[in-house]
């Protein structure tokens, strides 16, 4: 009974043994990953960024439309002052002229003519309440491609979008058959370890019958401790691999065990090598992106030209209500059209000018560059697929010649035929074929992995 508890206790206090085991497909993991993918959540808030700047570009079309208030405090009244000896003193004159020596109308005249008239103009107070629209009829180009320029931003975003999920799919293929890697490697070192125990039992028996001496048991010995040491070693290589995958799918650490189940595979039939270069200069996001730059350029180039253009512009304001302004004095209803033409600006236009069309050519190289990477890329990554098919193909002849070797050594040994460094190196040989097949495997997937995102594709598992 305490053997029992004792038992049940270690297995609870164990990680790995109170862990879950979750299976998933390389499929089932890939949309796990893109639901919990930060990079891909930050690249789709650049594209709704884009995509908000375009609609502030095409606010540009619409007429703009301004209620505006304003409330004045005047120092003293606005009016006309004029005093009216100005109108009498020629009346006087006239009166003169006509009557001399006329002494009553000309008495008259003077008095009058000493008083001021004033009209009132504006209050003290003024305040209006004003609603104004302004629409540019013409503005030489620019708004068009702006909105060009606009349209070919949110294109670009959307492009990196889906080169982020591209990239975060070539690592999910790394990190997940890299697990599935590391679980077979530990699986083919395990298995070695105990063939090694086996034999280290047979050496055992032999040496206490005779059939061979101390230094040929010990020599199978150190071989037992040698696989013992590289089988734990895969499988810390595993528990970190486990790490990085669970990391890369949002799962906590200590959750679940992760078990795939989509195994290593290479593809029967690999397409010339000239359909993935055709694919690559079509869809490469690289490409696509700096030919969207090199187009935005040529947007820029057309709106810096059209600084050489005036703008015109339709304007209208409407008093909807207002104190202290006369209607007569200030018309409550005012339309009109103008223009701004810059005629002379020290040359800044021309420098815009020269700035852009650098830049487009700059662009332009930059393309041609990228493109000639990308067919050595290609190139590169293809030599490798078909390096690994021909080793997996060598490798497949290995394994089932060290299998027949090791069962040949076997049976020499046991019959005092063959000695333990023997049997031993045809054990080693055996494994690692197996684990040279598997880390080609492993390489051809990656190969592939990276040589469809290079192609504008996402990467699949292979069928």
């Amino acid at each position: 009974m305490q053997k029992i508890l004792f038992t049940l206790c270690l297995l609870m206090s164990n990680p790995l043994v109170a862990q879950q085991k979750v299976t998933y497909s390389f499929e089932e993991a890939r949309d796990l990953m893109l639901r919990h993918s930060a990079a891909l959540k930050v690249a789709d808030a650049e594209v709704q960024m884009a995509s908000k700047e375009r609609g502030r570009v095409n606010a540009l079309w619409w007429p703009q439309l301004q209620a505006e208030g304003a409330y004045m405090h005047l120092s003293e009244k606005v009016e006309v002052r004029q005093p009216l000896s100005y109108y009498t003193d020629p009346l006087k004159a006239d009166v003169q002229r006509i009557v001399p020596g006329e002494e009553l109308v000309t008495g008259l005249l003077d008095r009058v003519g000493q008083y001021t008239f004033t009209f009132p103009l504006l209050p003290q107070d003024i305040a209006s309440v004003d609603l104004t629209a302004e629409w540019v009829a013409f503005s030489g180009g620019k708004r068009y491609y702006a909105d060009r320029v606009a349209q070919r931003l949110v294109d670009v975003a959307q492009i990196g979008s889906e080169r982020v999920a591209s990239a975060e799919q070539v690592l999910l293929v790394e990190r997940y058959y890299g697990l599935v890697l590391a679980r077979q490697t530990t699986e083919v070192c395990h298995q070695r370890y105990e063939a090694m125990q086996r034999h280290y039992a047979d050496a055992q028996r032999m040496e206490q019958v005779g059939l061979i001496d101390k230094a040929a048991r010990l020599a199978t010995q150190v071989a037992m401790e040698e696989a013992e040491r590289e089988w734990h070693h895969a499988e810390s290589v595993e528990q970190v691999r486990q790490t990085a995958l669970k990391q890369l799918l949002g799962i906590v650490a200590d959750e679940a065990e992760i078990i795939p189940t989509s195994p290593l595979l290479v593809s029967e039939e690999l397409p010339a090598e000239q359909v993935f270069m055709e694919s690559m200069l079509r869809d490469n996001p690289t490409l696509a992106s700096l030919s969207l730059e090199e187009q935005m350029a040529g947007d820029k180039l057309r709106i810096d030209l059209g600084g050489y253009l005036p703008e015109v512009a339709i304007f209208g304001k409407q008093t909807l209500w207002a104190h202290g302004l006369p209607s007569n004095l200030m018309p409550r209803t005012v339309v009109g059209v103008g223009f701004a033409w810059n005629l002379f600006d020290g040359l800044d236009r021309e420098r815009k000018v020269a700035q852009t069309k650098l830049a487009q050519q700059a662009l332009a190289w930059s393309r041609e560059d990228a493109e000639a990477e990308l067919k050595v890329m290609v190139s590169e990554l293809y030599a490798t697929l078909q390096r690994t098919k021909s080793d997996i193909r060598v490798l497949d002849s290995t394994i089932t010649l060290s299998e027949e070797l090791l069962r040949m050594r076997r049976a020499a040994f046991a019959e005092g035929m063959a000695t333990s460094t023997e049997l031993i190196d045809a054990e080693d040989a055996l494994a690692t074929a197996r684990l040279a097949r598997l880390t080609a495997h492993y390489a051809y997937q990656v190969a592939m992995a990276n040589l469809q995102a290079v192609c504008g594709g996402l990467p699949q598992p292979l069928p």
